[in-house]
């Protein structure tokens, strides 16, 4: 018995002095005026090494924040270890739908994720600073923030993926606070339509920008992810689509992030090997 507790204990060192690191930092924000919290998940390789690695950029939903991926699906600490990459959990605040709000100069998160956030992480972390070691996904609004920012900025996000996302915000006026990011549907119906992700789709071109999109069967955006995936294969644009039991839970997120991660590793493993 005593022999078997310390193979345990040692197994459990072992563990923990290879382990992911987690790190919180501050970014000020010039856009915005701001002071915003980041979580950055590194792999255990990466305390030593000298090698560069790519970035997931995984995005939060509606009232959630920085921490929440970290606190509600602790497994993303172990899928930076298991595929050696970076995962930059950023805070996109309470309802900022990941675009620059045309009427509120504190929400500009389009900005700020594209350009402050992704300068400062490939400034001061040994990153793979190019489109190819890029990726970007979220769930719900973070779904929503991740296509829409990819696809606008397919120069510097080479793969993308949405979870359970709100990918076609313009069925619902009332919700999420959304109207105070954009106006009032009815008064400023062109804020509306230039911020859904489905009217951004004309950007699309080819195999360009590889996507893996998914929602649970029960989930109140079935229907929003089902008319992009239509879309998508009319417009001929390559892109893996998949619909699971599930409903708009962490249950949900908790399974989709493991083929989320495996289908950005097969990208970067294609992309930079």
């Amino acid at each position: 018995m005593k022999k078997l507790f310390l193979f345990i204990s040692f197994i459990t060192i072992s563990i923990l002095l290879h382990a992911s690191k987690v790190d919180t930092i501050i970014i000020k924000s010039n856009v915005m005026q701001k002071e915003i919290k980041t979580s950055v998940i590194f792999p255990s390789s990466y305390t030593g090494s000298e090698k560069d690695y790519p970035v997931l950029y995984l995005l939060h939903g509606y009232s959630d924040n920085y921490g929440s991926w970290l606190q509600k699906a602790p497994k993303v600490k172990q899928l930076a270890d298991t595929y050696n990459m970076i995962i930059v959990c950023p805070d996109g605040g309470f309802s900022s739908w990941y675009f620059d709000s045309p009427v509120d100069p504190k929400m500009q998160y389009e900005t700020y994720i594209t350009k402050e956030l992704i300068n400062y992480i490939d400034e001061n972390f040994r990153t793979i600073n190019k489109r190819e070691g890029r990726a970007i996904t979220g769930l719900s609004m973070g779904g929503h923030g991740a296509l829409y920012l990819s696809i606008r900025h397919q120069d510097i996000f080479g793969v993308a993926g949405s979870m359970s996302g709100g990918v076609d915000i313009l069925p619902f006026p009332e919700n999420w606070h959304i109207s105070q990011r954009l106006g009032d549907r009815a008064m400023y119906p062109e804020n509306w339509e230039k911020n859904t992700v489905m009217n951004q789709l004309y950007l699309l071109k080819g195999n360009k920008l590889p996507m893996l999109i998914d929602c649970g069967i029960n989930d109140f955006f079935i229907e929003v992810n089902r008319k992009l995936h239509e879309q998508l294969l009319y417009l001929n644009i390559q892109h893996d689509y998949t619909e699971r039991p599930g409903v708009h839970n962490w249950e949900y997120w908790n399974n989709s992030i493991e083929y989320q991660v495996l289908f950005f590793n097969h990208y970067f493993k294609d992309k930079l090997n």
